[in-house]
């Protein structure tokens, strides 16, 4: 220290060079014993028991030579530490990279070869004789070999405990691949190779070396207590130090797959644990990590990457959309969906950009259940014909993500399933497409103020249905049919949340199809005294309020409506109850097999 000083040197940077932790020996220990002797000097010993000391020469004289022994006088209830496997333990989680060798002394059991006693080999049986002369040959050389047996033996010896030597210490070109994988197994746990991995160093605020790696598989239970598990992937050294991996917000929740080590001699050693994870270097460190592992996962190669990574990973990224503000744009280029464009290959919304017509101006999704339930809905049909290609969400978070998203490349999203629809047209399309409106607006003010006059919005004639009759379309605010299944479905939904009852109770748009015969039919038929024109209006909104993924609020009332329809279409009176006596009608069935020779009907 006074070496130290002199040459201008803070007493501070003594921290991490033989153990802040020194005093925590008495944690566990009633007495601490130190022996110590100098190159040039007497050997001494320092004794305490925390509460004073005493130091003395030693008078065994010079028994080490050169260098210091701790002894510790455990506690009672700190037995433990007297087990091997529990000092091995402690040894490999916090020391494992630290420059200098630790050794444990320890047993082993080995199997070594011993000289037969004499006695002992005249008991044995004698070998029976050779039947042929080579076998006779090689018992004669036997005899001049001294005979010996295998025991097993117990050697106490010094166990190296830090024999991995920290790689992320050295030059990235300098690491082979192999050694990548065996330290990725070693410090994970993992069996498998990692996907990819990414070696670096940072510097400027704050100097870290660093080594990330993306595992092969999900952890198991990924999801589980998401956002309130802590991150125990990224482990923490401080000059090569073990410090934590017991972390809050290392990682982003999202990228909580991450496995890796983070070794910095910025950070201080002479504070808690958490006192640490508040640091203002922590959040320099974690945000060029996410940027690094973001780079990492972008570089990966596309077949990988959509074969093997998105298939793991594929909701850690959209979640990251939802999440993370700051880094949404490279999150967005990491995307992958299924489109109309292909059934099997997954593509990103690059690939969807470069794909657009030329006077396309939005990007067109489409989210349901499933990939079949998304590409029969009505909401496609016009733009499929039309050759739009249209992404398919199909999982619960998509639509969340989307929706996070205002754009990409310029390039506005537009749920099909809403209103603002527009295609190019021409002006002879024009003039045709007002002609009707005028020639459908009795039908479409009758939907409006009688037939439907509590259920919709308003009733307009679509330019998306080519094959459906109506649609039920949500305003660019409301929900869509998939989002209000999935909001309904919440564990935590009561009903009584304010924003939630708004969403559900916003009425939609009808959309009809000037092009369909029902509707044509219905143009004849509007009336308001007509209530079977009445009933198949309203039939026909609660069939569209089915297949635009929404549910029915009356199912009840649906059903009395189809079997008033199917009545009215079997000629059965409307009023006919059902009998109480069984009538069966002339019908009779064969009791032998029809197909069967001599069957007599």
């Amino acid at each position: 220290m006074t070496e130290m000083q002199t040459e201008g040197q803070s007493t501070s940077e003594l921290i991490g060079q033989f153990g802040v932790g020194f005093y925590s020996a008495f944690l566990v220990a009633d007495k601490v014993i130190v022996t110590s002797k100098h190159n040039n000097g007497t050997q001494h010993i320092w004794e305490s028991d925390s509460n004073q000391f005493s130091v003395i020469e030693d008078p065994r004289g010079d028994t080490l030579g050169r260098g210091t022994t701790i002894t510790l006088v455990l506690k009672e209830e700190a037995s433990d530490y007297l087990e091997l496997e529990t000092i091995k333990n402690l040894v490999r989680k916090y020391s494992q990279f630290i420059n200098f060798p630790i050794y444990v002394w320890a047993s082993k059991t080995e199997t070594v070869e011993e000289p037969i006693e004499e006695d002992a080999e005249a008991a044995e049986e004698p070998e029976k004789e050779a039947e042929d002369e080579a076998e006779v040959e090689e018992e004669e050389e036997d005899k001049d070999k001294p005979k010996t047996k295998k025991v097993e033996k117990t050697v106490w010896d010094w166990e190296l405990m830090n024999d991995i030597k920290p790689i992320w210490q050295r030059p990235a070109k300098e690491v082979e691949e192999d050694e990548y994988k065996a330290f990725y197994k070693t410090f994970s746990k993992d069996s498998d190779d990692p996907l990819s991995h990414i070696h670096f160093t940072a510097e400027g605020e704050v100097t870290f070396r660093s080594i990330l790696f993306v595992p092969k598989s999900a952890p198991r239970g990924l999801f589980d207590e998401y956002g309130s598990k802590r991150n125990d992937y990224i482990k923490l050294f401080v000059r090569r130090v073990f410090i934590t991996d017991d972390f809050n917000d290392m990682m982003p929740k999202y990228l909580n797959f991450i496995k890796g080590v983070v070794d910095s001699d910025d950070l201080p050693l002479n504070v808690s644990r958490e006192t640490l994870q508040q640091h203002k270097l922590l959040k320099v460190i974690r945000k060029k990590l996410v940027r690094k592992t973001l780079d990492m996962i972008k570089k990966m190669a596309d077949d990988e990457y959509n074969e093997k990574f998105w298939k793991e990973f594929g909701t850690n990224i959209k979640l990251g959309v939802i999440e993370d503000h700051s880094n949404r744009t490279r999150l967005a280029k990491l995307l992958r969906f299924q489109t109309s464009n292909s059934d099997t290959v997954l593509a990103s919304l690059e690939q969807y950009v470069e794909r657009m017509k030329e006077k396309q101006d939005k990007i067109y999704f489409m989210a349901g259940t499933s990939r079949k339930e998304a590409e029969s809905s009505p909401f496609v049909e016009k733009l499929l014909k039309k050759g739009y290609e249209v992404i398919y969400l199909t999982e619960p978070v998509d639509e969340y993500c989307i929706q996070a998203l205002p754009e990409f490349d310029g390039k506005r999203f537009q749920n099909v399933a809403k209103e603002g629809i527009k295609f190019d047209e021409s002006e002879k399309a024009k003039e045709k497409r007002e002609d009707l409106e005028k020639q459908y607006e009795p039908l479409t003010t009758w939907l409006k103020d009688n037939a439907l006059k509590d259920k919709i919005e308003k009733a307009i004639l679509s330019q998306r249905l080519t094959d459906s009759p109506c649609a039920l379309v949500a305003s660019q605010y409301g929900w869509s049919g998939n989002m209000e299944r999935i909001m309904k479905a919440q564990a935590y939904q009561t009903g009584k949340d304010i924003s939630t009852n708004y969403y559900a109770s916003q009425k939609k748009t009808l959309e009809i199809n000037p092009k369909h015969p029902l509707i044509k039919q219905m143009l004849n038929k509007e009336n308001a005294e007509d209530q079977t024109a009445s009933d198949l209006a309203v039939v026909l909104f609660e069939t569209a309020t089915l297949r635009s993924g929404y549910q029915l609020a009356d199912t009840k009332a649906y059903g009395e409506r189809i079997e008033r329809m199917l009545r009215l279409s079997m000629n059965v009176p409307l009023d006919e109850q059902a009998s109480e006596v069984l009538h069966v009608s002339a019908f009779t069935v064969s009791a032998c097999d029809i197909n069967s020779a001599g069957c007599v009907h």
